[in-house]
């Protein structure tokens, strides 16, 4: 039986109740799509053909029970063959298998095991042992399960370890970003310092020299204005304008006397005494000669006109 148009009229034919025969069928490659819609066929005889792989898609066939893939030429299972969780019998002798999927572990209904005649890793060959009889075919299924139960946790742990690994080298970039960032900000905010401390120094610089343009100005507008108050007449001492005052009062206190005396000669019946005679005789010369004074100035101002 190949590959080919009809197959599935063909395999269906091949069905004996739940067990379907394709041994020394000549087959390349395994029909999935025909045998998945043969959910019937529990037991499966793919025995002595010229399969080199299985398909990816070979492990859909989870209602498989019983599988027989000896003497083929098998090189590897696909990576997911723990899929087939209901495979309870697997033959595989007489392959070119080295090692087995991880994913082989998941088989845990797995009863009978037969890896003889395979280039088998000799830690695997060791564990698997002879499959001579039913009761060593029922310890080597036992044993490779164990065993790949062990790869299967150790490969788990390898993964947890690479992935706390990552985990920590990713919080370890993540706290150097952080330092990174807390440094980049306080780098930021020193510079900002700075500048604010430069522009306070600035500030205070022009306001100082502003203070220094004020103060020359000041002095210099100081010193325009002293010669001016120089230049008013020094104030008497008081000793000195306390003896003006006293002349002045003096020359009042006489000026008085004579007026007094004068009214009295003129106005009183002194008048004709000699004292009074002289006193009116020398107030009537100063008037005259007053009046010839300011005659003579009429004259000039009226000549100058």
């Amino acid at each position: 039986l190949r590959a080919g148009s009809g197959k599935g009229l063909s395999l269906k034919d091949k069905l004996d109740g739940n067990e379907l025969d394709l041994s020394l069928c000549d087959l390349n490659e395994v029909p999935v799509r025909e045998l998945a819609a043969l959910p019937k066929a529990t037991i499966l005889d793919l025995s002595c053909n010229n399969l080199i792989s299985l398909p990816s898609d070979f492990c859909s066939l989870m209602h498989l029970v019983k599988l027989d893939l000896s003497k083929n030429r098998l090189q590897q299972l696909p990576l997911d063959f723990g899929r087939l969780i209901n495979l309870q019998h697997l033959d595989l002798l007489n392959n070119r298998l080295v090692t087995l999927p991880v994913s082989f572990a998941q088989l845990k209904n797995l009863k009978w095991l037969d890896l003889k005649d395979n280039p088998l890793d000799p830690v695997l060959a060791k564990v698997a042992g002879d499959c001579l009889d039913e009761k060593q075919c029922k310890q080597a299924a036992v044993k490779v399960l164990q065993h790949m139960k062990a790869i299967q946790s150790e490969q788990d742990r390898q993964r947890q370890q690479k992935l706390q690994a990552e985990r920590e080298m990713e919080k370890k970039r993540e706290a150097e970003q952080r330092a990174k960032e807390a440094q980049e900000r306080e780098l930021r905010k020193r510079e900002k310092a700075e500048e604010k401390e430069r522009r306070r120094r600035e500030y205070d610089a022009q306001k100082a020299a502003k203070q220094e343009i004020e103060k020359k100005t000041k002095k210099e507008t100081v010193h325009i204005r002293k010669p001016a108050s120089s230049s008013r007449p020094p104030q008497r001492p008081r000793h000195k304008l306390s003896w003006s005052r006293s002349v002045l009062r003096v020359l009042l206190f006489v000026l008085f006397c004579i007026l007094c005396t004068l009214a009295a000669c003129k106005l009183t019946e002194l008048q004709h005494q000699p004292l009074c005679v002289s006193v009116n005789t020398l107030y009537e010369d100063v008037v005259a000669a007053l009046q010839n004074h300011k005659t003579l100035q009429n004259m000039l101002q009226h000549n100058s006109k």
